[in-house]
């Protein structure tokens, strides 16, 4: 498996630890050591210091999505339409507070357990790089406006080039909160975490089957977990589940990252560290590294027959080709700038990218977190919330949150999704590359486009 540049710079850490062997009872199997299972093991611990909690991995801690993103920590205040659909008006600017809260609270962990996850706040520049996009972001300012949020702050056109480090940027707003940070060491220093507080972890362990049954059985190559509770927090893997297998659509996203050139970051006035998004659907994602790396990321997109994830997620030249010709015309100053990384990886898309919570039909010991659509860093920890109060059989505000037991719009059943997955997929990609030129896209691009799934924002395009 190709490796991301996150976790090649900590590769001397990755040594993994021993697999499952052998019969083991618990009270909670957590299925994935990512962030969503790593937040639940800790938070169950943190509210019931007695319950035993193991996490099976099938690849290492990180080696999913979670060491793979672009290590952006954002909040869900750009989603507040879909969630106030959702959930309705209160309970959406709830969760969004908390996401947002949710920021400071990563902060204060890695300070806590001394991690060193470079950790930077320095907020999120949404912008227009085309005509098209321009002010894309103008009903989420005027709903959380009306909701009394003053979330995204008004820059000049010029304010936005300059911070952004390129004249390609047209205009933008900034929201402030949002941070950047090394998503493998974070989630490496979970692990450790969960280590000392007495989580079992079994790396290089997949989930082969598992029994509906009360205990449920967890079966693995060498062994077996009898668990009174399992949470499902296995990502894009989890459309291998019947139930869920429509409510989430396995999606690639790419990223590249240069050779460190802090000389020329300062030379291009990109030095504040804001994290920047395009406001395409298969959107353009960047930001600076601490030794001065630009890593760039677009939603690629591409899907699978049935859903299934195999190598073609990990890596796939033609996606990062893709992804370096979109750098390159954002900053064509830097066309002379190596790229030495490159990797993709696989999302876990719902079609409003609002994740989804609940328990498996007719098993209500077994409950799922998935469909974070390529904006988990942060959410994850209030995932985490959620899923220990539902592990738990608590009755709280988080076991009773919007998100849990919603009924999202779901994918069609095969063969319809993947082939007019793909149809949608090369419109917006003919539209979005129209637009790139300031033409118009023809008119069955636009409508076959607007069939697509919601992106990482609400937006008014």
């Amino acid at each position: 498996m190709k490796r991301s540049l996150w976790l090649e710079e900590i590769s001397s850490e990755l040594t993994p630890l021993p697999s499952l062997e052998g019969n083991h009872v618990v009270d909670v199997a957590i299925v994935g050591g990512g962030f969503v299972g790593l937040w639940t093991a800790l938070q169950i611990v943190e509210l019931d210091s007695e319950c035993k909690v193991i996490i099976i991995e099938r690849d290492i801690c990180g080696g999913g999505a979670s060491g793979r993103n672009g290590g952006f920590v954002m909040s869900w205040w750009p989603k507040i339409s879909s969630l106030s659909a959702q959930c309705g008006k209160d309970e959406a600017v709830r969760l969004a507070r908390a996401s947002a809260a949710a920021i400071g609270e990563i902060e204060q962990f890695c300070i806590k357990h001394n991690i060193d996850a470079h950790f930077r706040r320095a907020g999120w520049l949404w912008t227009a790089t085309t005509n098209a996009q321009r002010g894309a972001w103008k009903d989420v300012v005027k709903t959380c406006q009306r909701l009394g949020e003053s979330v995204f702050l008004p820059l000049s056109n010029n304010e936005v080039a300059r911070r952004a480090g390129s004249g390609k940027h047209l205009e933008g707003v900034l929201e402030v909160s949002n941070a950047t940070v090394q998503p493998a060491r974070l989630v490496r220093g979970m692990r450790r975490v969960a280590l000392e507080k007495g989580i079992k972890i079994f790396e290089n362990t997949p989930m082969s089957n598992f029994e509906r049954s009360s205990p449920a059985v967890l079966h693995t190559p060498n062994g077996s977990i009898t668990a009174t509770r399992v949470v499902l927090a296995h990502n894009a893997w989890s459309a291998e589940i019947p139930e869920l297998r429509r409510t989430i659509l396995p999606v690639t996203s790419t990223i590249v990252a240069t050779t460190p050139i802090p000389d020329r970051l300062k030379k291009i006035g990109w030095t504040g560290g804001e994290a920047i998004t395009d406001s395409q659907l298969m959107v353009d994602y960047y930001r600076t590294t601490q030794d001065g790396r630009i890593a760039f990321g677009k939603g690629t997109g591409m899907i699978s027959f049935a859903s299934r994830v195999d190598g073609g997620y990990d890596d796939n030249p033609d996606l990062s080709e893709d992804t370096e010709r979109d750098f390159r015309r954002t900053y064509p100053q830097l066309n002379d700038v190596p790229i030495t990384h490159s990797w993709c990886g696989p999302i876990d898309r719902t079609y409003d990218s609002l994740p989804v919570f609940g328990h498996l039909e007719g098993s209500p010991n077994i409950f799922y977190g998935v469909g974070w659509s390529g904006n988990g860093v942060g959410p994850s920890r209030l995932g985490g919330r959620i899923l220990a109060s539902l592990a738990l059989g608590l009755d709280d505000e988080w076991s009773r949150c919007g998100l849990v037991g919603r009924e999202p719009k779901r994918f069609p059943p095969e063969p319809f999704r993947y082939f007019g997955g793909l149809m949608v997929r090369r419109a917006v990609q003919r539209k979005e590359a129209a637009e790139a030129d300031d033409e118009s896209p023809a008119w069955l691009d636009r409508k076959l486009a607007g069939l697509a799934p919601s992106g990482l924002e609400d937006k008014n395009l």
